[in-house]
Order: structure tokens, then C-alpha cells, then sequence
């Protein structure tokens, strides 16, 4: 079962989340970036209901402090700017376009990765925490196969409903650092390397805490 941050932990995670939020309003303002402002309001949607979900489940410190940097990843990616060397075609001079290993990793495709494993994550402790809540022993759920992938699955159905948003975006904003098919599958796949790393530790550590009290 995971530890439940306190009260001081939640408070300094939001704090710093609500600094660089407040940092990347002020940019997206000042540059006229209406892409971003969109995401910002999306980000304080995603907040509320990581909020109403902490006080239900009691999320832990160590997966609140990867979910406010995803965040800050997030933000970055699309108001950091970054020389036209450091980018390959038509693409704008964002972080988001950096290319780690050219034509093979780029820094769009491991926040993807990394938020939707912490997604995957995030499903397994509020499926932990319900199962132990409804159970009829007081015993937290084993991460089987089957659990592990039911939560990586979940996470990847977050991703889907994160490719919508990004759609919404194309659809409703003159210009968009969103991409096209190609991209979106990408992402997609991404995503799923993501929730399978997630998933595979969350077994992992399960496995090791058996054998521990084996």
C-alpha cells in the first residue's frame, strides 16, 4: 500500500506547481501564444480533479511531485524557445521539437512517455486504495498481471482523451505546435511505452515486497 503525502508535502508541490503555472501564463500572454493559454486552463481542469481525487485516495508525495513535473515539462516544451539548429523542418524553435537522437527520440515523445506512465500510476493507487476501502479483509490488492494490465490500459485511454484535447486545439486556434498523423501516432505509441514501464515497476515492486515479508 503506498504512503499518503501530508499536508506540508501537498502544500509545497502546489505551491511550486501554482508558481511556474502563474510563469507560463505570464509568457504565453506576453508572446500571444493563445496555444498555450488553452492548455493552461486545460492544466487547471487536470489539477481540480487530481485535487478531488487525492482527498478520496490519498495520493502519494513521490507520484504528486512527478505529476507537477510533467507539468512543468509540459509547459517548457512549448514556451521554451530553442535554436533552429536543435530542430529539424518546418517546425517552431520550441523544446517540444527537440530532437534527443534525430528521427528517433524526441523531447515531445518522453513527456508523453513519462506523463502517462505517472497516469498509469496514478490509476493503480486509486485502484489499490478502493480495493482496500471495499474489501473484506483489510489487505491492499496484489499488482498482478491481470490489475497491472487493467491500470496501463486506463492510462492509456487518458492519452487517447489527451490526443481529443489536442484536436479540440487544431480545430479551435489559428496556429498550433500540435502536429499531424504522424505525430499522433507518435504520441499514441509513446503512451503506451509509458503506462508498460509504469506497470511493469508497479509489479516489480509488488514482487519484491511479497518476497520481503515471505
Amino acid at each position: 500500500m503506498h504512503h499518503t503525502a501530508s499536508s506540508r508535502q501537498v502544500l509545497i508541490i502546489f505551491a511550486i506547481t501554482g508558481l511556474y503555472l502563474l510563469t507560463a501564463g505570464i509568457a504565453a500572454w506576453r508572446l500571444g501564444n493563445s496555444e498555450f493559454v488553452f492548455y493552461i486552463v486545460v492544466m487547471l481542469i487536470i489539477i481540480a480533479g487530481i485535487t478531488l481525487l487525492h482527498r478520496r485516495v490519498g495520493l502519494s508525495a513521490g507520484l504528486l511531485s512527478g505529476l507537477c513535473l510533467w507539468g512543468f515539462l509540459h509547459m517548457a516544451g512549448g514556451l521554451v524557445p530553442i535554436p533552429a539548429s536543435w530542430h529539424q523542418g518546418l517546425d517552431q524553435d520550441v523544446l517540444y521539437n527537440f530532437w534527443f537522437i534525430p528521427q528517433r527520440l524526441k523531447y515531445d515523445q518522453v513527456v508523453h512517455a513519462l506523463g502517462f506512465g505517472l497516469t498509469t500510476w496514478l490509476c493503480w493507487q486509486a485502484l489499490e486504495t478502493a480495493f482496500e476501502k471495499h474489501a473484506s479483509t483489510n489487505g491492499a490488492p496484489r499488482p498482478t498481471l491481470g490489475l497491472m494490465v487493467l491500470c496501463a490500459a486506463a492510462g492509456m485511454g487518458f492519452g487517447a482523451l489527451n490526443e481529443v484535447v489536442e484536436f479540440i486545439a487544431t480545430l479551435t486556434l489559428p496556429n498550433t505546435n500540435v502536429g499531424g498523423y504522424e505525430n499522433t501516432g507518435w504520441d499514441l505509441v509513446s503512451n503506451l511505452v509509458g503506462a508498460i514501464i509504469a506497470a511493469v515497476l508497479i509489479w516489480i515492486r509488488g514482487r519484491t515486497q511479497d518476497t520481503g515479508r515471505g
